[in-house]
């Protein structure tokens, strides 16, 4: 037990690993959890909207480059303010970069430096609040379809419809 909390483990050398590091890396554990429920929901990736596995796989590291390059911008950001790079909104990051694109994209190199300040600085200004999550129910709001969910290969299904109508 850990400030009030029991952690469970296999790991049952304690000389090796004592229970402050296996606290320790919970936590690190639990950022890395919220992380990614993040990018699934800041970035769209609830529902891949490809097909074939090759392209999942694309689509997952396109979303996986975006996330790194906001977080590049967060930790520039904090590096040059002196914060720390969690305190600092994900979501308000993507959404000033997403506002600033079409004016990078045109931009000489003189006014592009003066642009990149100004992101750095509106990035710094977007914290996470420190507020009370009201109790909210663990449910997705997805409608269900009328239709079954495709359990086989497409082409299957195919032969199979085609062999019930014959």
């Amino acid at each position: 037990m850990v400030n009030g909390r029991t952690y469970v483990t296999t790991l049952l050398d304690r000389k090796i690993y004592p229970k402050d590091s296996i606290a320790d890396l919970y936590r690190e554990r639990w950022k890395i959890e919220l992380d990614l429920r993040t990018i699934k929901s800041n970035l769209n990736m609830e529902m891949l909207r490809c097909n074939t596995p090759d392209m999942a796989e694309k689509e997952i590291a396109v979303r996986f480059m975006a996330y790194n390059l906001i977080r590049g911008n967060v930790a520039e950001s904090a590096y040059w303010n002196n914060e720390n790079p969690r305190s600092i909104s994900l979501k308000s990051t993507y959404k000033i970069l997403n506002s600033m694109r079409f004016e990078l994209r045109k931009a000489c190199e003189t006014y592009l430096s003066k642009c990149r300040y100004k992101i750095l600085n509106a990035i710094i200004s977007t914290p996470i609040g420190k507020r009370k999550r009201p109790l909210q129910p663990r449910a997705v709001k997805r409608r269900p379809k009328s239709y079954s969910l495709l359990t086989e290969l497409r082409k299957e299904a195919c032969e199979n419809l085609v062999n019930s109508y014959t």
